[in-house]
């Protein structure tokens, strides 16, 4: 089980991420379409403004079960330790054990 902590920092984030989400794709489309140089400079300092933990690079995929940062199976939402664990309890339709 992951920290407290660090569990509500990534909910935080998650919440600053989609509050800015639109306001950040709008900056980086009109970077994109001006020509002024000087524009360009303004308008990236606007996104550069932003608060840092609203950026989409900033999230961390987490476990649903364990909230484990690492190793994280995007599929299944699931951390290592748990899919494991669920594969052998049957709770996961379809998931075999590999054998070669």
């Amino acid at each position: 089980m992951a920290k407290k902590s660090a569990i509500t920092r990534s909910i935080k984030r998650e919440k600053q991420i989609k509050k800015y989400k639109n306001q950040r794709i709008q900056l980086k489309e009109q970077i994109k379409k001006t020509n002024s140089y000087d524009k360009k400079l303004e308008l990236s300092i606007k996104l550069q403004n932003l608060p840092r933990n609203s950026a989409e690079s900033r999230h961390r995929n987490r476990c649903w079960l364990t909230h484990r940062s690492r190793s994280v199976y995007r599929d299944f939402g699931l951390s290592r330790h748990a899919f494991r664990e669920m594969a052998h309890n049957c709770l996961l339709p379809g998931v075999r054990k590999a054998s070669w």
